[in-house]
C-alpha cells in the first residue's frame, strides 16, 4: 500500500499523459509554450479569479506574492508555526520578520483569535511594522478566511493565501485560491494537483498585482527580454509539467469526489479512537492528508506499520522551533496548541484512487 500512489494515478491517466508529453516534443517550445497558457486559463476557470500565473515551484510562489506586496525590512508578516518550512522561510528570505500564530485545535489552521492577540503585540511593541499575513490551508481544509478577512481590513493587512495543500477545498461554494489578495499553490507530486516536478501558480484579480508577477517571474522582464523594469527572479513553469497538469487538472473533479468518500470512511471507522479530522459546516476539504491526533503516536503507528499500512507525521516540529529560527526568541510552551499538535499529528494513505474497502484492516 502507498501513501500517495502517483503510479495508480499515471495508470489511470497514461495514455492522455503520454499524448499531452508528445505533443510538447512534437512542437519543441519546451519554456513557456502554448501549454502553460492553457493551463492558466483553466485554472482561473477552476478556482474563479481572473488571473493565474504560474511558476517554477510553490516556494517562488510565496516570494512572489511578498514581492509584489513590497514586504521587507521591518515588516511583520504573520503566519502559522504548525506548518511546513516554506511559508515562514520566504518572510525571512525578503528581510522581514516572521511573527508565529498558534492553530486551532480543531482544523490544524491559523487560529484567528491567537493571531489578533499577535498583531496587537507587535503594534504595541513599534519595532516592526505589520504588514500581511500568510495563511495555510492545512492538510486540505480552507483556513477561517471571514474571520481573518475581517482581521486583516481591521489592521489593513494583506493575505496571501497559502493554498497548496487547500487547492480543490472550497468555503461556501467559494474554492480554495480566491480568498486571499494573492493566493498561491504548489504543484510538487504530493499536493493534491500535482505535476511530475517542480511548479507552482498564484491566482488574484487584482489586475495590478497579475502584472507584476509576471512581470518578476522573468527576470523583472518589461516589454521583452531584454527590457528589464525591475529586479525579479527566474521562476517558469517548463511546458512539460504544463502539459501534466492539464490532463491531471480534468481528472481532478473525480479525484477529489474520492478523497472525500475515503475521508469519510476513515472517519465511520476511528471517530471512537482518535480525534479524526474537523470538517465545519460549509466547508469542503480537499484531504491533501487525513490527520489523526493520538495521545501515543509513535505507538499507533506501530501498529500500522505491523498491518502494512504507511503513516507520515506532517509536523514534528514546529517553526518556533526550528533551529533557523532561534534568533526570534521564541520559547517553548509560547504555542501550546500548536505544540500539542506536533507531538501527537499523524496521516494515513489519502489520495485520489484509495480503495479502503480492499484494507478493510485499516
Amino acid at each position: 500500500m502507498q501513501f500517495i500512489d502517483l503510479a495508480a494515478q499515471y495508470q489511470h491517466l497514461k495514455d492522455k499523459i503520454d499524448a499531452r508529453i508528445q505533443t510538447v516534443l512534437d512542437h519543441g517550445k519546451y519554456i513557456m509554450g502554448p501549454e502553460v497558457q492553457e493551463l492558466e486559463k483553466q485554472l482561473s476557470d477552476y478556482v474563479g479569479v481572473n488571473h493565474t500565473i504560474t511558476c517554477a515551484n510553490g516556494t517562488d510562489a510565496l516570494t512572489l506574492a511578498l514581492m509584489v506586496l513590497d514586504v521587507q525590512e521591518g515588516d511583520a508578516v504573520f503566519c502559522p508555526t504548525f506548518t511546513f518550512f516554506a511559508t515562514a522561510e520566504t518572510i525571512a528570505f525578503e528581510g522581514a520578520t516572521p511573527v508565529f500564530v498558534d492553530s486551532n485545535e480543531d482544523t490544524f489552521n491559523i487560529c484567528p483569535v491567537d493571531l489578533e492577540k499577535r498583531i496587537e503585540a507587535v503594534l504595541a511593541d513599534g519595532t516592526l511594522k505589520p504588514k500581511a499575513i500568510i495563511a495555510v490551508d492545512l492538510f486540505g481544509l480552507p483556513a477561517d478566511y471571514i474571520a481573518l478577512r475581517k482581521i486583516a481590513d481591521k489592521y489593513d493587512l494583506k493575505i496571501i493565501e497559502d493554498a497548496a495543500q487547500g487547492f480543490g477545498g472550497e468555503i461556501n461554494g467559494q474554492r480554495a485560491g480566491s480568498f486571499g489578495d494573492i493566493a498561491t499553490t504548489s504543484f510538487f507530486p504530493a499536493k493534491p494537483l500535482g505535476c511530475y516536478g517542480d511548479g507552482g501558480a498564484l491566482f488574484t484579480d487584482n489586475d495590478e498585482y497579475a502584472e507584476l508577477l509576471r512581470s518578476y517571474r522573468v527576470h523583472g522582464k518589461g516589454k521583452d527580454k531584454y527590457d528589464n523594469v525591475r529586479i525579479g527572479m527566474n521562476s517558469r513553469l517548463d511546458t512539460l509539467q504544463a502539459a501534466i497538469l492539464l490532463e491531471k487538472l480534468a481528472a481532478f473533479p473525480q479525484e477529489l469526489i474520492n478523497r472525500n468518500k475515503a475521508a469519510e470512511k476513515y472517519t465511520q471507522e476511528l471517530n471512537t479512537t482518535y480525534k479524526t479530522p474537523v470538517v465545519p459546516e460549509g466547508y469542503v476539504s480537499s484531504w491533501a492528508q487525513y490527520t489523526l491526533v493520538a495521545e501515543d503516536r509513535n505507538a499507533e503507528m506501530a501498529k500500522y506499520k505491523e498491518q502494512g499500512v504507511p503513516t507520515v507525521v506532517y509536523y514534528g516540529t514546529c517553526m518556533h522551533e526550528q533551529t533557523a529560527f532561534n534568533y526570534l526568541g521564541y520559547q517553548v510552551g509560547d504555542f501550546p496548541v500548536a505544540e500539542k499538535l506536533a507531538k501527537s499529528v499523524f496521516s494515513l494513505p489519502m489520495h485520489g484512487y484509495l480503495n479502503l474497502d480492499a484494507n478493510s484492516e485499516q
